[in-house]
């Protein structure tokens, strides 16, 4: 009842830049925290950045002063701009969200993740 569907990512050069989306539908009832997370080949998935409903953000140190994560509550859309990219940024970028949903009987706990949208940082 709930979809995430994530977008943006693709080819770019080190030093470039790309911004990623990810929009929440369905019965929603409410959402908490929406993050990013990265999966990168033969790694465990990662956090990349989170952020509360209230603005709190919290970022890997691996990124930190490079990427901003952001959020508008009324579109249930969460975004991550992404600056001076870096071959080690190259992964699956998924998105989560936290919170609770209306499953057609009661409201229950949430935990929905996008498809993902793979990140390529390559000259």
């Amino acid at each position: 009842q709930v979809q995430l569907v994530d977008s943006g990512g693709g080819l770019v050069q080190p030093g470039g830049s790309l911004r990623l989306s990810c929009a929440a539908s369905g019965t929603i009832v409410s959402i908490n925290n929406m993050g990013w997370y990265r999966q990168a080949p033969w790694k465990q998935r990662e956090l990349v950045a989170q952020i509360t409903s209230g603005g709190t953000t919290t970022y890997a140190n691996s990124v930190k002063g490079r990427f901003t994560i952001s959020r508008d509550n009324a579109k249930n859309t969460v975004y991550l701009q992404m600056n001076s990219l870096k071959s080690e940024d190259t992964a699956v970028y998924y998105c989560n969200a936290l919170g609770t949903y209306d499953n057609g009987k009661y409201v229950t706990p949430l935990d929905a993740w996008g498809q993902g949208t793979l990140v390529t940082v390559s000259s």
